[in-house]
């Protein structure tokens, strides 16, 4: 089955080269810069909110009780895909990734200003949440909005290769996070890190306003979008489309976003218990050096930055669904040896199980964008794929270091962790199968969409 066009419809010109690649550029920036305000939360949570934020006799409890905070942004992510996914497809995609960016920059740099449960009582981890749960609107409305810029923009049998660039916003912000706080720790002693050093790398969340006034002056809306503009209002839809792309959605297609969110939430899992679940065992159950173990996740995600766009290029040779597929299958079975290899407490060994472990990430992880983009038309697509990948966040995502925490301690053995990846592993799995059944029911124009709606478009399988 062919992939969705890329071009755009009707009378609206195709964008030069130049502009598909500024705009590709902006949205890969625009991804990094809010994956990085949103990951300097989980390595401070797994290494100093607690003690700050929700003191307690027990350690455990404390990092239980910051990884809790830390979910509670992955409760929010749904909403803020909601939210921006509706206007997104009513107003168009940059204006949703401006406000997305926005309200990251000022949530991050507050953190950073917070007072400790030291200097305010209570009201510290009241606002932690609070502006975690922004946090959490924030990148829920980010990822669809610079997604679509990208995919839409995509010359024609290039979509998997632009929706990865913004993919590639995970490894860097998951690199630059890592690196702030191994820069933090270099200028601090350890009491000084932990009572002023880790808020340096939240405020340099600022500098995200400067990419959103780029972006609002300087990047044209997708033309796809604009086709979609075009088409809804020479259509009998157009009033009751424009009204509620969400309606549409859960109407005929929530079956569609259930299993794209079900096909992802081993991956967001995995990937959380890497850079944030692993980085607690390792430094509190093992006893390995903070600054080892940070190091070793910033030279991981360097692979990612090949891999990615590696398999995202893959998929738009052979089929998002079978390269998708085979990094599923491969976290299935490296699950138990990952934790056999991370439990020796070698510097070695754990880059090692890290390392296969995230290869098999980013061969999901490279062409999920377009895979999602192509499972809805452009009228419902921000609405659509933003549901899908977050409902994957709190199945995953969300919760996975603090269960893995939870797991540790209730079962004494890391093999607990390795038997809940599995688990969602075959769940990605089966929703695969389904989302290929589908799209060979569905033929080469997406006619036969199950559940009698407005026709999907097609996708690679």
């Amino acid at each position: 089955m062919d992939t969705a066009p890329s071009a755009p419809h009707g009378d609206t010109a195709p964008p030069s080269s130049r502009s598909r690649r500024t705009v590709a550029t902006a949205a890969a920036l625009a991804s990094a810069v809010e994956w990085y305000d949103y990951f300097v939360f989980g390595i401070a949570a797994a290494l100093v909110l607690g003690p700050a934020f929700f003191p307690s006799g027990s350690q455990a409890a404390g990092v239980l009780a910051s990884f809790a905070t830390f979910a509670v942004g992955f409760l929010a992510r749904p909403v803020g895909g909601l939210i921006a996914g509706h206007l997104g497809d009513r107003r168009g995609r940059k204006p949703m990734l401006v406000l997305a960016l926005t309200v990251m920059g000022l949530a991050t740099t507050a953190i950073g200003l917070l007072p400790s449960y030291d200097t305010i009582g209570l009201a510290a981890p009241v606002l932690l949440v609070v502006l975690r749960l922004l946090q959490g609107l924030a990148v829920g409305a980010q990822w669809g909005g610079a997604m679509l810029m990208a995919t839409e923009y995509a010359p024609e049998g290039k979509r998997g290769l632009y929706g990865s660039l913004v993919q590639l916003g995970v490894p860097l912000g998951v690199m630059t996070a890592n690196t702030a706080f191994l820069l933090a720790g270099a200028v601090t002693d350890e009491r000084s890190f932990g009572t002023w050093g880790w808020r340096l790398p939240f405020l340099v969340g600022v500098l995200v306003l400067v990419l959103a006034r780029y972006i609002h002056t300087h990047v044209e809306e997708t033309p796809e979008f604009r086709a979609a503009e075009e088409k809804l209002a020479a259509t009998e839809r157009a009033a009751e489309a424009r009204r509620s792309p969400v309606r549409t959605i859960l109407r005929h297609h929530l079956g569609t976003v259930l299993l794209a969110g079900g096909s992802f939430a081993v991956n967001t899992a995995t990937f959380y218990i890497l850079i944030t679940g692993v980085l607690d065992y390792a430094t509190r159950e093992l006893e390995m050096r903070r600054t080892s173990v940070l190091a070793v996740s910033l030279l991981v995600s360097l692979t990612q930055l090949v891999l990615i766009p590696a398999a995202a290029a893959l998929s738009d040779r052979i089929g998002r669904l079978r390269v998708y597929a085979a990094g599923a299958v491969g976290l299935l079975l490296w699950a138990v040896p990952m934790f056999l290899l991370i439990d020796t407490a070698s510097l070695l060994w754990l880059a090692v199980g890290t390392f296969v472990g995230s290869c098999f990430l980013s061969i999901m992880y490279g062409p999920q964008a377009a895979l999602f983009a192509e499972l809805f038309t452009a009228e419902m697509r921000y609405t659509g794929a933003s549901l899908g990948y977050q409902i994957s966040a709190i199945l995953g995502g969300g919760l996975a270091p603090f269960l893995m925490v939870l797991l540790l301690e209730a079962s004494g053995t890391s093999m607990a962790v390795s038997g809940y990846i599995m688990a969602l592993s075959v769940i990605a799995l089966a929703s695969i199968w389904l989302l290929t059944r589908r799209a060979a029911a569905a033929g080469p124009d997406g006619r036969a969409e199950p559940g009698g709606g407005p026709k999907a478009a097609p996708v690679q399988r």
